[in-house]
């Protein structure tokens, strides 16, 4: 009985709904070629060593590139981070020369004045990715994949930097999300 109310509540909802409007000149992913007309994607492979505050190797990034967005995947080995969640962001320059600080990787990929956070209506940057989460022995695996980039703007001539905070980001606060500092860094080229 419930089921049915439901439905007939969604209806007129769904009836006065109309289609958004569709440019004419993109043509749909249906009549995209792709594997089985000889296309794939270029999966362009980046990444390398994640470092920790102090230097040490703590994991491994691997950055594929695809046609519709970038996949990332990342390995923490334990004892790497600190139990919990962690905030992780795509920034503007490979560089971790700066150990303990990580500040030459420079702003987020894509950065958009007061519009950091996947939950922002005024975002989210190019850089905003969603939280690891470290288990109590300092392990992490994660993968996550992202339309807000492109392999090309990581592997630019500079590169990019993938940096995991502290804390966890919460999509909204400014700049960064309240995830706080830099402690784990990872060139991406």
């Amino acid at each position: 009985m419930i089921r049915k109310a439901l439905i007939a509540a969604l209806l007129p909802l769904v009836a006065c709904g109309s289609a958004p409007a569709q440019d004419q000149d993109l043509p749909t992913s249906a009549e995209m070629p792709g594997p089985d007309e000889g296309v794939f994607p270029s999966m362009m492979r980046m990444g390398g060593d994640i470092i920790s505050a102090d230097g040490e190797a703590i994991g491994i990034l691997n950055v594929l590139d695809g046609p519709n967005g970038v996949l990332l995947e990342v390995t923490i080995e334990p004892n790497g981070l600190t139990p919990g969640w962690h905030g992780l962001h795509l920034h503007q320059v490979g560089n971790c020369d700066d150990l303990g600080v990580f500040k030459n990787s420079g702003g987020h990929v894509g950065k958009v004045a007061d519009g950091h956070g996947l939950l922002n209506p005024k975002g989210p940057e190019g850089g905003d990715l969603p939280n690891i989460w470290a288990a109590i022995d300092g392990s992490a695996g994660y993968e996550a994949f992202t339309t807000l980039t492109t392999g090309a703007d990581l592997a630019d001539d500079d590169g990019a930097a993938l940096i995991i905070h502290e804390a966890r980001d919460d999509h909204m606060t400014q700049p960064i999300g309240g995830a706080g500092g830099r402690v784990a860094c990872a060139v991406i080229k």
